[in-house]
């Protein structure tokens, strides 16, 4: 069986159905279950069986033997929560929990990781082992990860394979429940939709004009694609950077999204909240390096190509993958 952890939330459930369409039916998902609109998610997905994320860790320990791969892809991710204590318990100690059973029972694990570790980039965007512990995240959401990364460079017993994608800024179907959250493409289409216009936030910023801050989009199918790749090539452990290696500016999203719905552009600009303003990224940009010496050869879904899929085929009829 492959275990997917998150399995309700949007880079789970898109993994979940992903492997699908791969032929892999043998799933276990794993989440807390309990909210209803996550749960449509998971609505035409095939697979073994669902367990709660409370009940898992125990019955992982006990049926090791029938695992053969974990993604766990499952976090608190809310950037805007600052209790400490919920990050520790969901982010650290329960990924070292699923560490531990799988290097226990030579099971190999892909884990979410975050570019949010990279804090504001003063160490530039490297998957560099060296750098880890020097990294400067801007919120409890980017320590908790990080804490996990430098916990697991440190450990002498390790899964037969294991590997952290550090995500970058993903955005696709299946996050209709993430809310605040969800992807800048997902709230600008609504906005569009609903207004005929889009605001995007000023810069406040010597270096960046007014949407021209930028960030490392990747398309959720890219992602999943390596996740799949990862799971049937098992390169080098250890972690690597997962975004499109190439930093697009707002502007270009709102831009590939009116196209994407045939409106015609209506771009304002409103100041960036004050209580998140000292602890905005203005640029990211993954180095795609590692992965690509380790053997992947894909090209990566053009801002423009993803959205206008993203658009076309499920927001404007509020489709799942």
């Amino acid at each position: 069986m492959i275990v997917v952890t998150g399995a309700a939330g949007f880079i789970g459930s898109y993994l979940c159905s992903f492997l699908n369409k791969k032929g892999k039916e043998d799933l276990l998902l794993v989440d807390d279950f309990s909210f209803e609109q996550k749960n449509k998610n998971l609505e035409e997905k095939k697979y073994l069986q669902k367990m709660e994320r409370n009940e898992f860790l125990n019955w992982f320990e006990q049926n090791a033997t029938s695992i053969d791969f974990v993604f766990h892809i499952g976090a608190r991710t809310d950037t805007t929560e600052f209790n400490k204590q919920i990050f520790d318990e969901l982010n650290v100690e329960y990924t070292k929990s699923i560490w531990n059973t799988c290097t226990k029972n030579d099971i190999p694990l892909v884990y979410a990781s975050s570019a949010a570790t990279y804090g504001l980039g003063e160490l530039g965007y490297v998957d560099s082992h060296e750098v880890v512990e020097q990294l400067k995240p801007l919120n409890p959401y980017g320590d908790s990860k990080n804490e996990f990364d430098k916990w697991a460079l440190k450990q002498k017993e390790q899964p037969p394979f294991w590997c952290g994608l550090k995500f970058f800024n993903v955005y696709g179907p299946n996050e209709y429940h993430k809310g605040r959250m969800a992807s800048v493409i997902f709230h600008a289409f609504n906005q569009i939709e609903e207004k005929g216009s889009m605001k995007l936030f000023q810069s406040h910023h010597p270096d960046y004009k007014d949407g021209e801050q930028k960030r490392d989009f990747i398309y959720v199918k890219d992602l999943a694609n390596v996740c799949y790749w990862m799971m049937e090539n098992q390169p080098e452990s250890g972690l690597y950077n997962l975004g499109s290696g190439k930093a697009r500016t707002f502007l270009d999203l709102a831009k590939s999204t009116f196209s994407a719905m045939n409106k015609e552009e209506n771009i304002s600009f409103i100041p960036t909240p004050e209580d998140i303003r000292d602890k905005y990224q203005y640029f990211t940009e993954a180095d795609m390096s590692k992965l690509k010496n380790a053997g992947y050869t894909e090209e990566f879904t053009s801002l423009e190509d993803g959205v206008k899929d993203y658009v076309q085929n499920y927001l404007s009829e509020g489709k799942y993958f």
